[in-house]
């Protein structure tokens, strides 16, 4: 797929005096955007952190502690952001990250990001407390690239059918998240008194599966309250251990990526327990407060890694510059949330496909003005570390 960033600007400035109708473009506009459509609460939810921000805030500034060192007189006439991972060739090496809840942002819920992610040949990781059944999503996508997170639920019976209805349904493989066995302490939601799984939002996945039907005294429509309850329980799993990931590992043929990962001795342990990818995330800030930047977790990583298996890097890409920051520093593609998220809470899955276009535009003119004419053709000599 090629995407013409010198064309999407241009017919950006020959908007002349429809101007005014366009959606926006930095992430401050959309963020700003947002703000003023969304309630406080739904809002807070996705803008807010663990504790006093201090994860959050470090995943956006350690991309400015980096700064790139373009080359001049190359041939730049042709730029090649494709990338591979796991056999399939996908257009630039980014990915829609696991955001739950899509409910309270857009009455489509994952359906919009899934359908624009699909037009534009990007991955889409559907989160395991999406608001719309899996199998949905998928026929929202059609043939797009779709893989299934996983929050590991303390049933094996229940894990083993949302793995095989993720299988059944198309998804190409299976992210693990283990970040999460319990809830961060989220001020603004605390604050808000809101947690959206409480009104059933968030439960696609859990109401439609047979084996979590089978362990409710009452159907979900019935008693919502205590399905819900008993959702959150089987998801605050502080038992998951190294030995529970093999028990995943054995249960399917997909590739197998862990999420949450930001020290080098853990990726190393994933490594010896079967994993085929890696996505290193602190959950965007929303989990340990106080805990390193993804960024700055990325080179050791990177090193204890080395190349064994793909590395994947979210939290904190908001930018062209991010990604080709994260590419030299050793990921082979990286997640973005947010700015999606305030795009489809904006408009819908026209605002998802306009975000991805630009971020992708961005980063087609950022590698080209760096005298890069392939993305493979980015390495730590882009980067040099400032502060």
């Amino acid at each position: 797929m090629t995407f013409h960033s010198e064309q999407i600007q241009m017919d950006m400035y020959k908007s002349g005096d429809d101007a005014a109708k366009l959606l926006p473009v930095s992430f401050q506009e959309w963020e700003q955007r947002a703000k003023e459509l969304l309630a406080a609460a739904p809002f807070g939810y996705v803008h807010g952190a663990a504790g006093a921000g201090d994860t959050n805030r470090g995943n956006v500034e350690a991309f400015q502690s980096y700064r790139l060192r373009p080359r001049v007189c190359c041939n730049i006439s042709n730029c090649d952001l494709s990338s591979s991972l796991f056999g399939i060739t996908i257009p630039v090496p980014l990915l829609l990250a696991p955001i739950g809840v899509n409910t309270i942002l857009h009455p489509e819920g994952e359906r919009a990001p899934a359908k624009a992610a699909a037009k534009l040949g990007v991955p889409y990781i559907l989160s395991n407390v999406s608001s719309i059944p899996l199998e949905q999503v998928a026929d929202a996508m059609g043939g797009g690239i779709r893989w299934f997170q996983l929050y590991p639920p303390k049933n094996h019976d229940l894990t083993v059918s949302l793995i095989r209805r993720a299988e059944a349904a198309g998804f190409s493989a299976i992210v693990v998240t283990v970040d999460s066995t319990l809830l961060g302490w989220r001020e603004t939601d605390l604050h808000n008194a809101y947690l959206p799984f409480l009104t059933g939002q968030g439960m696609g996945n859990y109401f439609t599966d047979p084996v979590f039907r089978s362990i409710l005294k009452e159907p979900p429509d019935q008693n919502i309250k205590a399905a819900v309850l008993k959702a959150l329980q089987e998801g605050n799993n502080t038992c998951f251990t190294w030995k529970e990931l093999d028990f995943i590992r054995q249960q399917t043929k997909l590739p197998l990526l862990i999420k949450g990962i930001t020290h080098p001795d853990d990726a190393i342990m994933a490594l010896s327990h079967g994993v085929d990818g890696i996505v290193v995330s602190n959950h965007g800030g929303r989990q340990l407060d106080g805990a390193i930047a993804t960024l700055d977790a990325l080179p050791s990583i990177s090193e204890a890694v080395h190349g064994k298996v793909p590395l994947l890097l979210d939290s904190g890409i908001r930018r062209g510059a991010d990604i080709l920051k994260a590419i030299a520093l050793g990921a082979s593609a990286v997640l973005v949330g947010r700015p999606y998220a305030y795009a489809l809470a904006v408009a819908g899955e026209t605002g998802v496909k306009e975000v991805l276009q630009n971020l992708i535009a961005e980063t087609e003119l950022q590698l080209a003005i760096s005298g890069r004419s392939s993305i493979q053709d980015v390495d730590p000599t882009l980067v040099v570390k400032v502060k």
